[in-house]
C-alpha cells in the first residue's frame, strides 16, 4: 500500500476521533492509543503562571537548552521511548564536558523546534542554544541566524540515541568556543517517516495544546 500525505491525514483523523470518544469498559486497552508515556491528549493543561520567567543570560560560557511545552510533564519519553530525563542529562553532560554551562528553559510560545532553538539561543549568554521537542527532534541554533538557517538539525528522532544527544551537547559547546565542529552524522531511514508519522502528529498536538504564549518562556529544571 502506498503511503502518502492524504493517507496519513486520514489515519491521524481516525485516531484522534477514537481518542475523543469515551473509553468503553468493555473496550480492550489496545484501542486506546498510547504515545510515549501518555494515553490521551489534553487530560489537563499545566499552569506555569507561578514559574519564574526566563531572563537573558550574561555568562559567555552559557548554552541554553529550550525544551518543549509538554517536556517531562505530559510527555515523558521521546517518540522511540527514550526517557526525556535521560535526554536532558546527556545534552547537559555533553555541554559540561566541553567546559560550558547549560541552562534549561521551557518554551511555551511555540512548538516549532527551529523557533524553540532560536529562542533559546537569544536567551543564552553565548548566543548558542539547543531546542528539543518532546518527541526528540533537536536543533542547535545561533541567535543571529534566521529560524530555518540553524547550525545543525536532527530531524530523525526515531533513530536517535543517548550518545547522539550527548554529542549534540558537545557540539553546541564547541560552537561557543569557536572550535572546528564536525557535524554529527544522522542516520537516515526512509521508512521511519511513514512508520512514526501518526505518533509524531499526536505528540506534536499534545505539545501544542500545552502552549501558553502569555507566560512565554520559563526557567525549567526538573531535579
Amino acid at each position: 500500500m502506498q503511503i502518502n500525505e492524504d493517507l496519513v491525514k486520514q489515519i491521524t483523523d481516525a485516531v484522534l476521533a477514537e481518542m475523543k470518544q469515551k473509553k468503553s469498559p468493555a473496550a480492550p486497552a489496545a484501542l486506546v492509543p498510547s504515545m510515549a508515556g501518555r494515553e490521551r491528549i489534553n487530560e489537563e493543561k499545566t499552569s506555569y503562571a507561578s514559574y519564574p520567567r526566563a531572563m537573558k543570560g550574561t555568562d559567555p560560557k552559557e548554552v541554553v537548552i529550550g525544551v518543549g511545552a509538554a517536556f517531562q510533564k505530559e510527555i515523558r519519553k521521546t517518540i522511540c521511548g527514550i526517557p526525556l530525563d535521560d535526554v536532558l542529562k546527556n545534552v547537559k553532560a555533553g555541554i559540561e564536558e566541553e567546559g560550558m554551562v547549560p541552562r534549561v528553559v521551557k518554551i511555551l510560545d511555540t512548538s516549532d523546534v527551529c523557533f524553540m532553538a532560536l529562542e533559546a539561543a537569544k536567551l543564552s549568554g553565548s548566543g548558542i542554544g539547543v531546542g528539543i521537542q518532546s518527541k526528540g527532534t533537536t536543533v542547535i541554533h545561533q541567535k543571529d541566524l534566521y529560524p530555518l538557517s540553524n547550525l545543525e538539525l536532527f530531524p530523525q528522532a526515531p533513530l536517535m540515541d543517548l550518545d547522539t544527544y550527548r554529542k549534540i551537547g558537545k557540539n553546541a559547546a564547541k560552537y561557543v568556543k569557536g572550535e572546528q565542529v564536525v557535524p554529527i552524522p544522522c542516520t537516515n531511514d526512509p521508512m521511519s517517516r511513514p512508520k512514526y508519522q501518526v505518533k509524531a502528529a499526536l505528540m506534536h498536538i499534545a505539545e501544542t495544546e500545552q502552549l501558553d504564549p502569555e507566560v512565554g518562556i520559563i526557567e525549567w529544571e526538573v531535579k
